[in-house]
């Protein structure tokens, strides 16, 4: 096989195994617990295992670790599901580590038949208290010599139901004093009497994860098992499951550095805490960094797919700003998402010089190679923001004021005759005159402005709400406990006029509304009231200076 050029540590091991003929065929799994909902953390996993089946040809299985009956919901497997789908990735097996269940065991009982398998009767706070420090060695369970014969019968009664909760557990029996705390006799299988989600009431006793996880990557044959740091002390009991179960197949461990994001909080216990005491809206709300949250935010797959690879993959772990991942989101919105005008604080105006009305043809996005176009009608009476116009301009001031003009956005170019106040002094309309040979496309009027406004037609437009976003976490105030530091006012609401076209936009169909932000329809959008999720400002915070 020729060799493919690596862009990182971990494809720099699997171009020597395959070189070497170490392995045939690269074979990666993603293996998530269905104990909640995927995060962006997650996101980097799924492109690294996914993206390496991509580059080499080989194959990557959708597996679900599913050995805690309590905390698993059929809910989260459909979700993490529906996530990598999502994100465009394919799986060659969908399988369960529950699926083993049967070999598992019988694992478990080779492991005591060879005498490297034990049943305990100690507590969890024994186990603990008898596992001994980082400089002193562990004391052994008073039941670590028990009888093969004793401990098979007592597994057996243990599979049987005879027992409770944490009232024996099967502990792998290596080497109490090895400077490993990993290795001091871990437990690999406990009672748990609870019903499966996949496999009901058949089993009352399951496996711990540092057994289970060996034993399913060896059962499929995959060559390199990538997780994160945090695994990388429990590589030596992986091999130790692998080599003394005497597995056919060898997986490699490798480990890489976890994806930490400026100010936001990827554990599940947390957002799963935010979801139960309806502090959001749910696993999707726009403000999660879930990566349904932030499919409905309106993040494109394609940004946030790119942002892992930018990313890249480090032995070491790091923090990334928040910032540059919206950097990259708003690259991809910028060359993709059709631009719309909308306005959300509206003064008339009203052009004198006017009569009638027209369609006029404006461009959807400049940025795009096949250039489109969409109609927006256009009269003698008009909506302006209200940011666009001052009384009493300040110096430089390029917008609309009393005897200014400006550029209407694919229109004409107007100017500002007379204002109309109210009786509270606040600006009700503006009497202004447009010029008739300045039609964008098709101007010969000679004149040039410096002011450029979007309008929406007053006579025919759409009325929808946007929801504005701060961050979910407010800045950090020494609180170690997140929950209090959630800006309950970080989603707000307000009122937008628009152009009439959005009316035919579909769930997810994301628009720059022009000087506004990007923003993308939600699902709470009802015939009468289009909501509007603002994805990202237009502008960039991000300092790329610093890459």
């Amino acid at each position: 096989m020729e060799e493919i050029k690596t862009s990182n540590f971990i494809e720099e091991i699997i171009n020597k195994d395959l070189a070497s003929g170490k392995v045939k065929k690269v074979y990666t799994r993603f293996p998530p617990e269905p104990n909640g909902y995927l995060h962006i953390g997650h996101a980097k996993s799924l492109c690294l295992n996914f993206g390496i089946k991509q580059k080499y040809d080989g194959k990557c299985n959708l597996r679900f670790d599913d050995t805690n009956p309590v905390k698993e919901d059929e809910e989260y497997v459909e979700s993490i599901k529906e996530d990598i789908k999502w994100l465009g990735f394919k799986w060659d097996k969908l399988l369960f580590a529950s699926d083993y269940f049967d070999l598992m065991f019988d694992y478990a009982v080779k492991l005591i038949k060879k005498g490297k398998a034990y049943v305990c009767d100690m507590s969890a706070e024994e186990i603990s208290k008898n596992r001994g420090t980082l400089t002193e060695a562990g004391k052994e369970s008073p039941y670590r010599n028990r009888s093969v014969e004793e401990n098979l019968d007592l597994f057996m009664r243990m599979k049987n139901g005879e027992f409770k909760d944490g009232e024996k557990v099967l502990r792998a029996k290596i080497d109490m004093a090895s400077p490993n705390m990993n290795m001091r006799d871990p437990v690999i299988y406990r009672i748990v009497h609870a019903s499966h989600h996949n496999t009901g009431d058949k089993w009352c006793v399951y496996p711990m994860y540092d057994l289970a996880h060996p034993l399913e990557d060896a059962i499929e044959g995959i060559t390199h098992s990538i997780c994160t740091l945090e695994f990388e002390d429990h590589r030596p009991l992986y091999d130790w499951v692998v080599r003394e179960c005497e597995c056919e197949c060898q997986p490699q461990q490798i480990e890489f550095a976890r994806l930490n994001i400026t100010d936001t909080v990827m554990s599940k216990r947390f957002l799963k805490r935010l979801v139960d005491e309806k502090t959001v809206e749910g696993w999707d709300d726009p403000r999660m960094p879930t990566i349904c949250g932030i499919r409905r935010r309106g993040y494109p797959a394609s940004a946030v797919k790119d942002f892992c690879e930018r990313i890249g993959v480090a032995k070491a772990n790091s923090e990334v700003e928040f910032a540059y991942l919206e950097s990259i989101v708003r690259e991809h919105l910028n060359r993709d998402a059709d631009r719309v005008m909308a306005v959300t604080n509206p003064i008339k105006v009203i052009i004198t010089n006017y009569t009638g009305s027209e369609v006029l043809q404006i461009e959807n996005n400049p940025n795009k190679e096949e250039k489109t176009y969409r109609n927006v009608s256009f009269s003698a009476e008009l909506y302006i923001d209200g940011s666009d116009f001052m009384v009493s301009p300040p110096p430089k001031y390029h917008r609309l004021y009393k005897g200014a003009s400006v550029r209407l956005k694919g229109a004409y170019i107007i100017t500002c005759n007379d204002v109309v106040f109210d009786k509270d002094g606040n600006v009700k309309e503006l009497l202004c005159t447009y010029v008739p040979e300045s039609k964008s496309g098709n101007d010969t009027s000679g004149l040039k402005v410096k002011g450029v406004v979007q309008w929406v037609d007053a006579n025919n437009h759409t009325k929808v709400t946007l929801r504005r976003f701060k961050p979910l976490l407010g800045l950090n105030n020494g609180e170690t406990d997140y929950i209090n530091r959630v800006d309950k006012n970080s989603m707000r609401q307000e009122t937008a006029l628009a152009e009439k076209a959005l009316d035919n936009a579909q769930i997810e169909d994301k628009f720059q509304f022009m000087r506004i932000g990007y923003f993308v329809k939600d699902k709470l959008s009802t015939k009468d009231n289009a909501v509007f999720n603002e994805i990202v400002g237009l502008k960039d915070s991000f300092n790329k200076t610093n890459c």
